[in-house]
């Protein structure tokens, strides 16, 4: 083992796959110089036929690799941020996710759509979005959301040889975090959520960058004698729900964390599954943190609608009927990733 920094896995991702089956190639706009430093070297080492640059035009990226992929390629098309998913929703929604449905079978899509979510740089509603449940709503792709660079390469490279579309996001916040990747080849399948903190007290789901502000919460809470179990989600498409029923009937509390927003969204959708399938276990309703039913806002604003570590502390002494407020006092690093 060593330790690498989230943007490293998903570059070491990259190159090991892009070296292993000469179908694979990268496409999108400025990929040769990317934003994020997922792509260093990739095009000197490839050439440009397989990290190819675009036209500023997500609907074109994403319908060309699609054709790509039915073709026997398998394409990886970079959006740079998640919020242009919308611009090729129907490259993705009506073509990737339903090809293989509509064909019996007989064509496949092995295609990945890699794109950063989440705000902690003060962009603005554009370049903040956390669109997972959108995407997530519609039957036919995968959906996968790493919280460490361990699942930020593993998760990338089960991706990559899937026969599915795959929607990868990974969160901006958390390309400069390091932790141990091993040098050997892994992968690790989709479905399977970890269980990354034990607790009896309270079991607080939670998905991409809410994955290490929880256990952050938890370290603090366990101080105070409240003993937060922490599941990882990983992937919301397919759904573990076996953790997830497991831990809410060991803990009997839930609190289900996620950056999309809060009507309509992953944890609206987690929440009632829990509530349909283990309500007899539970001893209080199952409580959501979300980002908050507006746009997103630019600046020092964009706080006061994003979940934070204050907003798990206080779900969790609602679930537990704790009289408010329970508080918390951790210090948020921001990457700083907006310059200029």
């Amino acid at each position: 083992m060593r330790k690498i920094t989230y943007a490293q896995a998903i570059n070491e991702a990259l190159h090991e796959e892009m070296a292993r089956d000469s179908k694979v190639y990268i496409l999108g706009e400025d990929v040769c110089h990317d934003l994020w430093e997922t792509h260093d070297g990739l095009s000197n080492r490839f050439g440009m036929d397989r990290v190819r640059e675009t036209a500023i035009s997500e609907k074109a990226i994403v319908g060309s690799a699609v054709g790509a992929a039915m073709a026997g390629y398998r394409p990886i098309a970079d959006l740079m941020f998640a919020d242009f998913f919308f611009c090729a929703a129907d490259e993705i929604l009506n073509q990737a996710a339903t090809i293989r449905f509509s064909n019996g079978g007989h064509l496949k899509v092995p295609v990945v759509i890699k794109a950063p979510i989440g705000g902690g740089g003060g962009a603005g509603p554009m370049h903040s979005q956390c669109p997972e449940g959108l995407v997530w709503h519609r039957p036919g792709l995968k959906v996968v959301l790493p919280a460490t660079p361990y699942d930020a390469k593993g998760l990338l490279k089960t991706a990559i040889r899937d026969n599915n579309a795959v929607i990868y996001f990974y969160h901006k916040e958390l390309l400069g975090i390091s932790g141990e990747v091993p040098e050997e080849e892994y992968t690790i399948p989709f479905g399977q959520a970890k269980i990354t903190r034990q607790g009896t007290d309270v079991t607080v789901i939670a998905t991409s960058m809410m994955v290490p502000m929880a256990v952050q919460v938890a370290d603090v809470l366990s101080e105070q004698g409240i003993e937060m179990e922490v599941i990882d989600l990983r992937t919301l498409e397919p759904l573990d729900m076996n953790t997830i029923l497991a831990s809410a009937k060991k803990t009997r509390r839930v609190v289900v964390v996620d950056e999309d927003n809060l009507r309509c969204g992953v944890t609206g959708e987690i929440g009632m599954q829990i509530m349909e399938q283990a309500f007899d276990s539970l001893t209080a309703p199952v409580a959501r943190v979300a980002a908050m039913d507006v746009p997103i806002p630019a600046g020092v604003l964009e706080e006061t609608v994003l979940p934070g570590h204050q907003d798990i502390a206080a779900a969790v002494g609602k679930v537990l009927g704790m009289p408010p407020p329970l508080t918390v006092s951790v210090k948020a690093e921001k990457s700083g990733w907006l310059v200029g």
